[in-house]
């Protein structure tokens, strides 16, 4: 039974040996360029009419655009001092047709923002101006919030983002 084993483990860590060999030697897929500075500068044109698009429909108490033109189906939320993590439209709309009773106001300021391809993410604070009675329900303004973001049929969509209590400097 001893040898049985024995002869099993030789036998696996030769074939991973094997195959660990086979991957060092196979070429290496490169890496995609960085990004031109006029792919960043569309993207930050792009995430900013998103941006403003969000601040708006908040003003206006219009949750179900904020959830269908800036949150992709399957995005994701989470952050400090938030118990819960929102995934899927169908949470964002619970809560978000909460938030703009709430919370009247936000605005979002870009601070720092990266693009690759259809990838990219954006640093930001985030400032809200809840209801006086609302303001314990809510964390400290602002917060600092990094959304990402996938281009998905030539536009680009927030799949998600995680805040913490606290601001950013100014962008440099």
């Amino acid at each position: 039974m001893i040898r049985i084993r024995t002869r099993r483990l030789v036998t696996c860590l030769l074939a991973l040996s094997m195959a660990a060999g086979a991957m060092a030697r196979s070429p290496a897929v490169p890496d995609r360029a960085p990004p031109s500075q006029k792919e960043t500068d569309s993207f930050k044109r792009a995430i900013r009419r998103l941006y403003d698009m969000k601040e708006k429909a908040w003003a206006a108490g219009d949750a179900e655009s904020i959830v269908t033109k800036f949150y992709s189906a399957d995005a994701i939320s989470v952050g400090e001092g938030d118990p819960d993590t929102m995934i899927g439209r169908e949470q964002f709309r619970a809560a978000y047709q909460q938030y703009v009773k709430d919370v009247p106001t936000v605005r979002i300021e870009s601070v720092r923002s990266y693009v690759n391809g259809n990838a990219g993410w954006d640093w930001a604070n985030f400032y809200s101006y809840p209801k006086a009675d609302k303001k314990s329900l809510y964390p400290p303004s602002p917060i600092r919030i990094l959304f990402t973001w996938a281009r998905e049929d030539g536009r680009w969509i927030c799949k998600g983002d995680i805040f913490v209590n606290g601001k950013f400097p100014a962008s440099p």
